[in-house]
Parts: structure tokens; C-alpha cells; sequence
């Protein structure tokens, strides 16, 4: 059963979470988090993307960046000022994008419950990012960024969100995305309730977040061995999670750009594809509305392709789109052998659109481009239900969940 509780969260005061909040550190290169932080010195970029405040060129796993990232944390926490609640509590973080609305809770997950299986996961990690990660949270004793679980909706807990809802929020504020983010403050009544309904939670699946939940394990490993009194219940057994019910969360399509078409002029791999797939010339851009069908952008025209071979027998994994794309056409065709270490593929969220993918292609950069139909929440459950590993970049989860809203300190 899931343990997932709440915390004395530390986080901005009062009218200035709209400054310090950040998108993830993970989705933007340096240059583009230094484009973001322009001009506002309390952004949480300076804090979880240091190097912006750095020389050109710095060699980001160097020991300085690190020392820069606590620097900046510090001078957040003195000067915002970051303060930290003094009774525990859960925080509900409602976001809305457009019409899409997802309300989820920040709280404190417990790193022996991923290492046991109980958060389950469906994605490999690499170490080089676990370490980075691993040292960033031990340098600032702090988990900053939150992991993005979910859960199979629990009526119960969503009826006590909405209770939490009705009183003010702590924070309510849009961002220049246009991305609206609001926050608030569970009581302690609230909070013990919910601490019951998630330790009745069989598990729970990490949707974005396998190195940020790989390294508060690996925190909870190198911190455990330097107290003779660890008992398990230390703040450096858990980690900073934000939990959404599986019916509200987003998943946009992850979209496909092929450099080359393997030696192959456009009517060979035509005539390639079409020995497994039914090909059909489409008047405008085609995005797939049902699983089973891709839209592709070849020599100035969109087409939509469908397997001629039946899917319904394949296994968890196979079934996906992302794989009978992978296995029957950008491996054997287009010689994609391994996606996570081709040079010839890049990966277009679908945030992007269908125009970037007629860009690409029309440049001249690429030759070939796949509007994918997006994997499924209950796909990927099943995959971590089942030990499996989802294939690389199967998932863009919208809208991004924000740092510095609130950190889980140790």
C-alpha cells in the first residue's frame, strides 16, 4: 500500500510564487532556460539550471555548478523568502490549460516504496542523469523538483480535494505560458484522511520522473548509513510528488522525424511501406484520431498509414504505436536499429504541432515525419503492471508541472 504523506513544505511567500515558479529543468537546454530567466533574478531556474548564471561552456557536472545551484537556493530562501510551514500538510496543485483542467497533491513519497515496486515505473534510467540528480537534491538537501505520479481515481480523495478547494487558495496565478496555476493547503483534519485513503492505494505509477524518484532512492541509500539512529521515518526517506488521478491527465502525441530514408529513393520506400501498411493520400495535415493509424509527411504530402496486419494479438509492449512504428518501419526500412542512440531520429513533442514536423521535412533536414496517436494513461499502467520497459519517448504529458511552487527539504 502506498505511503504518501503529507510534509512541511517550504515555498514562496505570498504573492511572489508567480517569479520564483519554474518549468522543469529537464525540458529546457541552458540557453533557453537563460532566455526564461531574463530579468528575473528569483526565478527557480537559477536554482535547477545553475549554469545560465555560469561562463559560457561550463562543463555542468562540474563541482562550481553544483556550489552555484546551493548559492542560488540560498539567496531564494533569504530574499523571496521561501518559508516552511510548520505544520504538515498536503498541497493541492490545480493547473489548467485551456480547457483541459488536472488537479493533483503534492506530498511526500517514500523512496522504499519505489524501491520495492509499489511506485511502479515504466522507463530505464541512466545513470549519468541519476548522479547529476542524486547531487543536486544532496547538495541542496532538498527535493525541488517533484516526481509526477498517478493513481486509478479514488472518488473518496477526489471528494476531498474539492473540500480543500473551496477555501482560498495560497497561490493563484497564470503564467506567461498561459498556463494557470493554483495552490492549497489541506488542514490537519484533511490531511490525516488522506494519509488513510492513499495508504489504502495498492500503487502508484510514475509518469514523468524516473530519475528525480531513481535519485531520492539513491538520497535515501547515502544518508541512511551516517545516522546510527535511522528509524525510516527521516525526511530523507521521501521525496516531493505530485499525484494526479488517471482520468485527468494529458497525454499528447510523441512525434517522429527521420533524417534519411536509408538509401531508399520516396517511391522505393513507398513500395516498402505498403507491403505491410495501407497508404492513403490525405488533402491537409492528418493527425491519427484513434490508435492503430499514423499520419506521415513525405515530399510535400501528408498520408495516413494503417497496418494491414492484425494488432489485437500483440503483447503489451508490441501493441503500441510507438512499436509497430519502431518494428516495422523505422527499424527495418529506415535502419532506426536503436532510437535512444540514432543520430537519424529526433523527437517532436506533440505541444509542437503538425506544422513542425512539415518544417522539418520541407527544409530539407529530414525526409520523412510520423504524427503519432499519444499512448494511453491505461497503457502505460498496464506496462508497469506488467515489469515492462515503455520504448523511448512514448509519452508528453501537458501541461508541465512546475518547480519551486513547493520543496520538500531533509
Amino acid at each position: 500500500m502506498a505511503d504518501f504523506r503529507a510534509f512541511c513544505g517550504m515555498r514562496p511567500v505570498a504573492g511572489r510564487a508567480s517569479q520564483v515558479a519554474a518549468v522543469p529543468y529537464d525540458v529546457v537546454n541552458s540557453e533557453e532556460a537563460a532566455l526564461l530567466a531574463a530579468g528575473n533574478p528569483y526565478s527557480f531556474l537559477h536554482v535547477s539550471r545553475p549554469e545560465i548564471d555560469m561562463a559560457p561552456g561550463v562543463d555542468l557536472h562540474d563541482d562550481s555548478v553544483y556550489a552555484q545551484a546551493k548559492a542560488a537556493f540560498d539567496r531564494l530562501i533569504a530574499e523571496v523568502p521561501l518559508i516552511t510551514d510548520k505544520v504538515p500538510a498536503y498541497y493541492i496543485y490545480r493547473l489548467q490549460m485551456g480547457d483541459h483542467v488536472q488537479t493533483g497533491i503534492f506530498g511526500a513519497a517514500s523512496a522504499v516504496d519505489y524501491n520495492n515496486g509499489v511506485i511502479k515505473k515504466h522507463e530505464k534510467t541512466r545513470k549519468d542523469k541519476e548522479d547529476d540528480r542524486t547531487r543536486h537534491v544532496m547538495t541542496l538537501r532538498s527535493h525541488t523538483g517533484p516526481a509526477f505520479l498517478t493513481y486509478r481515481d479514488d472518488e473518496k480523495i477526489n471528494a476531498l480535494v474539492d473540500m480543500a478547494m473551496k477555501r482560498d487558495p495560497l497561490y493563484d496565478f497564470t503564467a506567461p505560458d498561459g498556463i494557470k496555476h493554483t495552490l492549497y493547503m489541506t488542514t490537519g483534519s484533511e490531511s490525516k484522511e488522506l494519509a488513510g485513503l492513499f495508504a489504502a492505494i495498492p500503487c502508484m505509477y510514475i509518469a514523468d520522473g524516473h530519475h528525480r524518484s531513481a535519485a531520492a532512492a539513491r538520497t535515501m541509500m547515502e544518508c541512511a548509513p551516517h545516522n546510527p539512529h535511522h528509524t525510516g521515518e527521516e525526511d530523507y526517506n521521501f521525496f516531493l510528488a505530485a499525484a494526479f488521478p488517471a482520468s485527468q491527465l494529458k497525454i499528447l502525441p510523441y512525434n517522429r522525424a527521420v533524417k534519411t530514408l536509408n538509401g531508399r529513393s520516396e517511391a522505393e520506400f513507398m513500395r516498402e511501406l505498403e507491403e505491410k501498411f495501407t497508404v492513403r493520400a490525405m488533402d491537409g495535415a492528418f493527425a491519427p484520431s484513434a490508435p492503430g493509424n499514423f499520419g506521415m509527411y513525405l515530399g510535400g504530402k501528408w498520408y495516413s498509414v494503417t497496418p494491414k496486419f492484425d494488432t489485437s494479438k500483440l503483447g503489451v509492449i508490441e501493441e503500441l504505436d510507438v512499436s509497430i512504428l519502431q518494428d516495422n518501419v523505422l527499424g527495418p526500412i529506415l535502419g532506426i536499429d536503436d532510437p535512444r542512440t540514432s543520430t537519424n531520429i529526433d523527437f517532436i513533442g506533440g505541444i509542437r504541432g503538425l506544422g513542425e514536423l512539415e518544417k522539418l521535412v520541407n527544409s530539407g533536414s529530414h525526409k520523412v515525419a510520423f504524427a503519432m496517436y499519444p499512448t494511453t494513461v491505461e497503457q502505460l499502467m498496464n506496462i508497469a503492471d506488467a515489469g515492462e520497459i515503455m520504448p523511448p519517448k512514448s509519452t508528453w504529458f501537458e501541461p508541465k508541472l512546475r518547480d519551486g511552487l513547493v520543496c520538500h527539504n531533509f
